[in-house]
């Protein structure tokens, strides 16, 4: 099998070996963990069945980072990474309002907390990984500055608008927005967000398409023929299964997760983080394979483009989800996460500006990345 330069794929790919792929892991593997979330949703699991829980997640991410690259294959960048940033946000987004349906007035800030951790992971794990690994591989990543910063543009008026502007209204006590207020975040996000995807599918595509070490955009995603309509299609399929498993075997690990973080005294808060890690795993592998190929121009959009679907598409559900919630909804930001946020942006800015960067950038990011978890352990 000879791999397809730059995806990491087989023109043998079991997707397109039609009977074969039944016997292929990655379309056994997402069958497997909806059978398994399916038989465990709900109940309390001994500890060897959550180890064993822990090892289908892990195979569930792997086998949705492969069947996003066959559909990145088939449909070209920068769809490729669309499709994997707004299947894991949607599926995200209901997890999140099923969470606040069930959970009472204490997950009045889960919202906030979820599409906070989501953006910080994003905008400074992914994308610092993605950047750090590209330049030890390369010495120096390239990528387009106009998409990237348009990207990075788009995530700063969305947090500011939805996760800042909260704290300093006069409507309601508190970082809550009044109805009103909810309506046009909700309406100017979805805005946004369209506006961006139409500027990056349709007006400007070429501002999101990888750059090859001679500085120009190009279009060439392999010298392989893509898989077919019928290859690309099963895969899609197999991808929402898998991604469908992540989030929800996560959230059956979430009762062992909260045992564990107890034992370890740190707060209770922090079980949202740790479940983010685990939702965003699959686009974590995924941009760190684009990076290792020289592609750092799809990690970010891997990156910013999650970023921008996770409160883009969050705050509206939310909106429309609050007329079934009690309580207040809580979505200002506390003062250390606005710090954090603007230093992000900042830092953000002073990377994509130049169009290249090196290990620094990478380090920086990550070193941001890590003061956030420093930072939610320790408040």
């Amino acid at each position: 099998m000879r791999a397809i330069r730059g995806r990491g794929l087989c023109k043998a790919d079991p997707v397109a070996g039609g009977n074969r792929a039944l016997l292929q892991w990655s379309t056994f593997v997402p069958v497997l963990a909806g059978l398994v979330l399916a038989l465990t949703w709900g109940r309390d699991l001994g500890p060897v069945l959550v180890g064993l829980v822990a090892l289908i997640l892990a195979g569930a991410v792997l086998a949705a980072v492969h069947h996003a690259e066959v559909v990145a294959h088939r449909v070209g960048e920068p769809f490729g990474s669309l499709v994997l940033a707004v299947a894991v946000t949607v599926i995200e987004v209901a997890l999140i309002v099923t969470l606040m349906v069930s959970g009472g007035p204490e997950t009045a800030s889960l919202a906030r907390d979820t599409v906070f951790a989501a953006v910080m992971i994003t905008t400074n794990g992914i994308l610092g990984l993605s950047l750090l690994v590209g330049a030890i591989r390369y010495g120096v990543t390239l990528f387009n500055a106009e998409g990237t910063g348009a990207a990075l543009a788009t995530v700063a008026s969305l947090a500011t608008l939805s996760l800042v502007l909260p704290n300093f209204t006069s409507s309601r006590p508190g970082p809550e927005f009044s109805p009103s207020q909810l309506t046009f975040a909700a309406v100017a996000s979805l805005l946004l967000y369209g506006m961006f995807v139409l500027t990056q599918t349709v007006r400007h595509r070429d501002f999101f398409l990888p750059v090859p070490a001679g500085g120009a955009a190009a279009d060439d995603e392999s010298h392989a023929a893509p898989p077919s309509n019928r290859a690309a299609a099963a895969s899609l399929a197999l991808l929402v299964l898998a991604l469908v498993a992540v989030v929800g075997l996560a959230k059956v690990e979430s009762p062992a997760i909260e045992a564990g973080v107890r034992a370890v005294g740190f707060p209770p808060s922090f079980v949202g983080v740790v479940i983010a890690l685990l939702v965003l795993l699959p686009e974590t592998l995924a941009a760190y394979r684009a990076a290792t190929r020289h592609r750092t121009q799809t990690s970010l959009n891997l990156a910013l483009g999650s970023a921008m679907a996770s409160i883009g598409l969050t705050i509206p559900a939310i909106a429309v989800a609050t007329i079934w919630l009690d309580g207040p909804l809580l979505l200002g930001l506390e003062a250390t996460q606005m710090v954090l946020l603007a230093l992000t942006v900042t830092v953000g800015i002073l990377t994509v500006v130049p169009g290249r960067a090196t290990r620094l950038q990478g380090g920086v990011h990550l070193v941001l990345l890590a003061a956030f978890l420093f930072l939610s352990v320790n408040p």
